[in-house]
């Protein structure tokens, strides 16, 4: 008792607005119920109980169906028939609801069936029990309708691949003539409801699903007919559509399905007239249309064979493509796209083919329309129009696929044309902007030497009405057909000054869409636009400040691509002059004599993104820098060692100027060896006042491209990062979790890795090496799965390296780092230990295992006592939630026995098999218990 009012507690916790902790304590509770040998005769308890609440009773239901899956090993073999016996009284105790215990009792009666081999033909023991009385049919029908969804899907069961093959052939095979001769009698059965023939429809569904009654069976019995007929009942429509879908699904091998194909098409094609007498009817004509476009999808090569039979299903599928719901539209699509890829197949096709798809273009274009008045629109409804246009764009692409590209697109520049013949007064902005949109959608599929019908919308997109979304879906043409204007050079300047315009439109849209513009057309025809930089350069000059920063960003972007695509000498003077107005406006903000404002600050931080992403898009020049940037490196440096030193300490200009640091370390290469030193300097100073881990980021990339480098100087820089980094990690760790630093934690990982491969002599012989040996476990704790690959490598390389191997040719500074690691695994094992077993069993990711076991490897050879000693308290402190007593004891018993064998490659085996036993209860774990 003391444990039902326990449960009946927790359970109340989630009936109210609970805490956080409330509500992890309850749902910890309950978990732990779950696995418990008591819950058994609990939950059976609380069945039996007239008095329990609903929320009680379902979650008995509830666990009963986790137990039979996953703990029926707690239940005695000779107890495994009398459990059978309580659920199937616990069913029939609820025989008449609620349906969600029907539901988890069926459930657990489905599993345990799987697994219960002794009872023998359960089928028939439940048609016996439930199938003989109207009032318990509902309920046998719910049992028969989730057991093959539950054989088919339950993957927790622990049965073999053989076992669950022969069992699942004995429960669902074997009886699947018998299953459709009942369902075939209740469907015709004196007085039955429309409530259990549209059971008896999910029941047939289901077993159509799983493949265990084949549509030649099906055809042959008194259900065949009456699916079809039950579309005439609005009670039934729903149910009758899934199973003439399943059905149809389930003759997709044509051959051998003939005779039944012959018996449903034209029953479908029957269906055709309705799609008008009912079109006030969305929801039934979604039906029809799922019902027309399965038969399109499956019978599409019969459809091209013969073509006078199986048109009438194209026709029917295009009325559903016209139709006015959008919702009802898509279910369409699968159909034209995979009848597209069958036509491109064909050497020939008959003209009902391109006519349907010329009729389809047409009416795709015509959704394409924003509504009359678009204010009518919800911010949520014109998103979602606005992304199913894409979608609609695609189907647009099938049209191009049997039309041709160039039919398609002068379709749509007729459509245009003709509305633009029309008085002003009778022209919607609507006409002119869906055909554009057609025409960018279908950008994709031209063919960049075509003189024909691109030509023709280029010259046409400059006369255009200058209403926004005009102007939007024309400049976003632009941007998708710049390979065709690469080879068609002359259109640039043109192209080049409606992009200009549309910069200037209030609409930010609009100016948004001549970004993405500029900077393809300068991505794909940048050869052609070197001589246009001085405008730009002009452009940005006098419109640049008027832009939004994304837009303005976009246009460095492009200028990059220009300059990436120049010779090398002109390419450098280029982008130093772009450079020198950025750097000018940092040395202006670091020399004001006044306080900057807020607004120039983030003018500033906006000019070092527009830096970046042009250094981007250039990467480098290569070795051999061309004169004009010789001198650079230095002038860049001593303008940002001067703005680091005034506005380090703000975190987005700190951000943002160490990010242009490291594209300039990539563009200048070697030559930024004379100022690494002072660049060290600057960034370890840096992160000792502020804590922001960009310093630590580029300060590991200088390790990398520098740490080989003899330069004694340079070196020093590199032990004082290492030591003063270290220091400052330690200090946060004392004050803050893992959890609230995962960036630092990283940038510093990083750090460590770049000096353990290019400088392992400052690494292991610094004094800071004990205090980043245990500062690089905390990271280990963290839920970040690339820290966590990191933090392990770290490890793994440490208790690999070379100096801990036998060999008398070592150099002398190796027995350095012998002592070095060995005092710091002496002290700091137990921990390690500690952090990789609760990372194993908690949320390392799963890669990270081969990782673990070569760490554990090492220490089971070269710290055997140690490890040993360790493991007993480190396996109690971890959760038998999530690893359970047995497999602790197992995994110390095999670690014990290969190291005492001495052979230290099993524990490998022993590391693999305590992890599977930990994912296998967090799997369970991860359903909360009223989940299940």
């Amino acid at each position: 008792m003391a444990e039902i009012q326990t449960l009946l507690s927790c359970l109340d916790v989630f009936s109210r607005a609970p805490d956080k902790a409330s509500l992890d304590a309850a749902n910890t509770w309950l978990q732990d119920f779950q696995h418990s040998a008591e819950a058994w005769s609990t939950c059976n308890a609380i069945l039996l109980s007239p008095d329990a609440p609903h929320a009680a009773k379902l979650f008995a239901a509830q666990t009963f169906r986790s137990k039979v899956t996953f703990d029926l090993n707690q239940v005695d073999q000779t107890n495994l028939l009398p459990l059978r016996d309580t659920l199937l009284a616990a069913l029939e105790r609820y025989q008449s609801g609620p349906r969600s215990i029907v539901v988890q009792l069926c459930l657990a009666i489905s599993g345990l069936a799987l697994q219960l081999p002794a009872w023998d033909n359960a089928i028939q023991g439940m048609i016996d029990t439930f199938g003989r009385n109207p009032a318990t049919v509902p309920t046998l029908l719910q049992f028969l309708t989730l057991l093959p969804e539950e054989l088919n899907s339950n993957t927790r069961i622990p049965i073999t691949d053989e076992e669950y093959r022969e069992m699942s052939a004995n429960l669902l095979t074997a009886n699947s003539k018998q299953i459709v001769d009942l369902l075939s009698m209740y469907i015709q059965a004196t007085g039955v409801t429309h409530a259990v023939q549209a059971q008896i429809f999910d029941c047939l569904r289901s077993w159509l699903v799983a493949g265990e009654v084949s549509a030649s069976a099906l055809a042959e019995t008194p259900l065949f007919a009456f699916t079809f007929e039950a579309l005439a009942s609005d009670d039934l429509f729903d149910a009758a559509v899934d199973v003439i879908c399943e059905l149809i699904h389930e003759t997709q091998e044509i051959e051998d399905n003939m005779p039944v194909i012959e018996l449903i098409v034209p029953r479908v094609i029957a269906l055709k007239p309705l799609l008008r007498e009912q079109r006030d009817d969305p929801e039934k004509i979604k039906g029809y249309a799922r019902i027309f476009a399965e038969a399109g999808e499956t019978y599409r090569l019969l459809v091209l064979q013969h073509t006078e039979t199986f048109f009438p299903i194209v026709e029917a599928i295009g009325e559903c493509s016209a139709y006015s719901d959008l919702d009802i539209v898509p279910i369409t699509f699968p159909f034209w796209m995979r009848l597209a890829q069958n036509i491109g197949k064909r050497p020939s096709v008959s003209p009902l083919f391109l006519d349907a798809y010329r009729t389809l273009m047409g009416v795709i274009v015509g959704h394409l329309h924003f509504p009359t008045d678009i204010t009518t629109m919800s911010p949520q409804e014109a998103d979602n129009f606005r992304s199913f246009r894409h979608v609609m764009g695609d189907t647009l692409k099938d049209c191009c696929f049997v039309l041709g590209t160039n039919p398609c697109l002068l379709a749509t520049y007729n459509m245009i044309t003709t509305a633009l013949s029309r008085s002003a007064d009778a022209l919607s902005w609507q006409e002119i902007e869906a055909p554009l949109f057609a025409m960018r959608s279908m950008g994709a599929e031209i063919d960049p030497h075509d003189d024909d019908a691109v030509p023709k919308i280029m010259d046409l997109i400059p006369s255009l009405p200058n209403h926004p979304r005009v102007r939007y879906a024309a400049t976003l043409i632009i941007a998708r057909y710049t390979e065709w204007i690469n080879l068609h050079p002359d259109y640039i300047q043109y192209q080049l000054q409606y992009i200009s315009a549309s910069f200037e439109d209030s609409d930010t849209e609009v100016s948004g869409a001549a970004g993405n513009a500029l900077k393809y057309l300068c991505q794909d025809c940048k050869q052609h636009l070197a001589d246009f930089l001085p405008t730009l350069h002009t452009f940005l000059g006098t419109t640049g400040s008027k832009l939004a920063q994304e837009d303005r960003r976009q246009v460095y972007e492009a200028i990059a691509y220009v300059i990436s695509a120049m010779p090398m000498e002109r390419a450098a003077e280029s982008l130093r002059t772009f450079s020198l107005d950025i750097l000018a406006q940092v040395h202006a903000i670091t020399n004001k004599p006044t306080m900057a404002t807020k607004q120039e600050l983030q003018d500033v931080s906006n000019s070092l993104e527009n830096m970046e992403v042009m250094l981007h898009v250039i990467q480098t020049f290569g070795d051999e820098l061309p004169p004009a940037c010789q001198n650079s490196c230095e002038e860049a440096w001593a303008v940002f060692d001067s703005f680091l030193t005034k506005f380090g300490s703000d975190y987005d200009l700190g951000e943002r100027t160490t990010r242009v640091l490291r594209h300039g370390l990539a563009l200048f290469g070697n030559s930024a060896l004379p100022v690494a030193a002072s660049v060290m300097t600057r960034l370890t100073a840096g992160f000792d006042a502020t804590g922001f881990p960009s310093n630590l980021w580029i300060a590991g990339k200088i390790i990398q491209r520098f740490g080989d480098e003899e330069n004694p100087s340079l070196r020093k820089t590199f032990q004082e990062a290492y030591e003063h980094s270290t220091q400052k990690v330690i200090s946060l760790l004392q004050v803050k979790s893992p959890g609230e630093i995962p960036d630092v934690l990283e940038d510093y990982i990083h750090l460590l890795l770049e000096l353990v491969v290019h400088a392992p002599d400052i690494f292991f012989q610094s004094s800071a090496f004990p205090l980043a040996f245990r500062a690089s476990m905390a990271a280990l704790t963290l839920v970040h799965s690339e820290i966590i690959f990191q933090s392990l490598d770290l490890f793994r390389i440490i208790l690999n390296h070379d100096c801990l191997l036998s060999n008398s040719q070592q150099p002398p500074k190796f027995s350095n780092y012998v002592t070095a690691i060995r005092s710091a695994v002496d002290k700091e094992g137990f921990a390690l230990v500690g952090y990789l077993l609760a990372g194993l069993v908690g949320d390392f990711p799963e890669d990270s295992t081969s990782t673990v076991v070569s760490i554990f490897r090492v220490l089971a050879a070269l710290w055997t006592s140690q490890l040993l000693s360790w493991l007993p308290p480190v396996l109690e402190q971890l959760p038998t939630t999530v690893a359970p007593n047995q497999a602790k004891s197992q995994f110390l018993t095999e670690v014990t026995s290969s190291v005492n064998l001495g052979q230290y490659d099993k524990v490998k085996y022993a590391i693999l098999t305590f992890d599977r036993a930990s994912r296998k209860m967090r799997d369970r774990r991860r359903v909360a218990p009223l989940d299940r």
